[in-house]
């Protein structure tokens, strides 16, 4: 479906950016990866990806707090793979602390990679969308972008302006071929949640799987995690045609979560 098509994923060396970017691979499109881990780990699964679908795949290191690294890694897409089309705005870090209690360095720290650099890369991204004739870019929200928890200020707030910036995007570019939509996920088993649950394990005495299970009871109905596939499916639905008068929109996947 997305044969020829090029695509920006960042966060995406892992957890659902890594699915996002193996299931628009799946369907023809070649991948820039970004994102942060071990260097030969990142090879490894750039080449694996790459054998797998046949696609061409690239990674660019860029550290989504940079703006001058953020517009780096838009231009080194369009001038590898002579140009770009879709942009999934995936990376994100997480800390949870009362507001009281809250270092100012680490709400600094996310809403730069949770919220900015998704405005940072969408400003680099649409004039390559616009020259294309055609362009979808895909914000990784969250649950947390309609409603709130306790304990999580910086990025609640990151993830409230994470949908302004998709609902602005949308707006603007109404009248071109390009859409932009964000994704909603509720509780999903990442890097980020695995630390919540071995924290929730530590204070309350309990096993990893025991936490995991209260952690996901607590606020998703379905008492069941969504999986990072889950997700990719969603952003290759947003990819589609059927979705082409779709924009401006938020999509949760969250298990009953926000219905309640």
């Amino acid at each position: 479906m997305l044969k020829g098509k090029v695509a920006v994923v960042t966060g995406s060396t892992s957890g659902i950016g890594l699915a996002m970017a193996k299931a628009l691979a799946g369907q023809g499109c070649n991948i820039m990866l970004n994102g942060l881990g071990d260097v030969a780990a990142i090879e490894a699964t750039r080449k694996a990806l790459a054998d797998e679908t046949g696609v061409e795949v690239a990674f660019n290191g860029a550290d989504m707090s940079k703006p001058d690294q953020i517009r780096g890694l838009i231009q080194e897409t369009a001038d590898r793979f002579g140009g770009l089309h879709i942009l999934v705005n995936n990376a994100g870090i997480q800390y949870t602390s009362s507001i009281e209690e809250f270092p100012e360095d680490r709400w600094d720290a996310i809403i730069a990679i949770n919220l900015s650099s998704a405005f940072h890369s969408t400003k680099a991204a649409l004039p390559h969308m616009k020259k294309a004739g055609w362009g979808r870019v895909i914000n990784t929200a969250s649950v947390h972008g309609l409603v709130a928890s306790i304990h999580k200020a910086a990025y609640v707030a990151a993830k409230h302006g994470i949908m302004g910036l998709t609902k602005v995007t949308a707006l603007e570019t109404a009248e071109d071929p390009i859409t932009c939509n964000a994704i909603c996920p509720g509780w999903v088993r990442t890097e980020l949640v695995e630390k919540q649950i071995a924290a929730r394990a530590g204070e309350a005495g309990l096993s990893v799987e025991d936490a995991a299970r209260q952690l996901v009871e607590e606020k998703q109905p379905s008492k069941t995690f969504v999986t990072p596939e889950m997700l990719a499916q969603v952003a290759v639905f947003l990819c589609s045609d059927a979705a082409s008068q779709m924009t401006g929109v938020s999509v949760p996947v969250d298990g009953g979560w926000t219905a309640q």
